[in-house]
């Protein structure tokens, strides 16, 4: 059987001589192209391949780094965003306090103003009523006189004697008592 491959394969290499020189193939020719593809190839891999390697891991890496970098930042972002609410909350609490605060200092002020414009008012009225007794008891004391005056005026014009003034004053006194009572 191995001499049955043997005989094949003997036969196959005829064949591929044959095929090979039908299409112009020469083995050195062929060897040095080997050579030459060997040699660009490894010239290729040492100053083409291999830069071009370094800068796709160089850029892999700062891809990666970037990748952490915005990690980094998304959560610096949410606790920033979690401060800004906490923040805010704060704010709206002590705005709302002030308010508040606010809001129960302007009832005490306005109390305390109802308070005392009551107050005012109450003076004013007590001090309307002392002026108003004064001004009625001054009143009185002109009618006294007056009436005094004219009782006079009219005794003497009655009794056509002229009083002199202990009677003008006595007739007066006595207008002035039945006035009073």
């Amino acid at each position: 059987m191995n001499i049955a491959i043997l005989a094949q394969a003997g036969g196959l290499a005829d064949t591929a001589r044959a095929t090979g020189e039908t299409f112009g193939f020469n083995v050195w020719i062929f060897l040095s192209q080997i050579i030459s593809f060997t040699i660009v190839a490894l010239l290729l891999r040492k100053f083409a391949y291999k830069p071009i390697l370094g800068v796709l891991e160089e850029r892999r890496q700062r891809i990666a780094e970037g990748l952490l970098n915005a990690e980094k930042i998304k959560a610096q972002l949410a606790e920033a965003e979690q401060r800004y609410a906490e923040i805010l909350a704060n704010a709206n609490a002590a705005a709302q306090k002030m308010i508040d605060e606010a809001r129960e200092s302007a009832s005490h002020v306005a109390e305390r103003k109802q308070q005392e414009a009551v107050a005012a008012a109450e003076q004013i009225v007590a001090k309307a009523r002392e002026a108003s007794a004064i001004e009625h008891e001054r009143t009185m004391l002109e009618l006294k006189r007056e009436l005094g005056r004219l009782v006079v005026d009219t005794t003497a014009k009655v009794t056509g004697k002229v009083l002199n003034t202990d009677d003008q004053r006595r007739l007066q006194e006595e207008a002035a008592r039945q006035l009073a009572s």
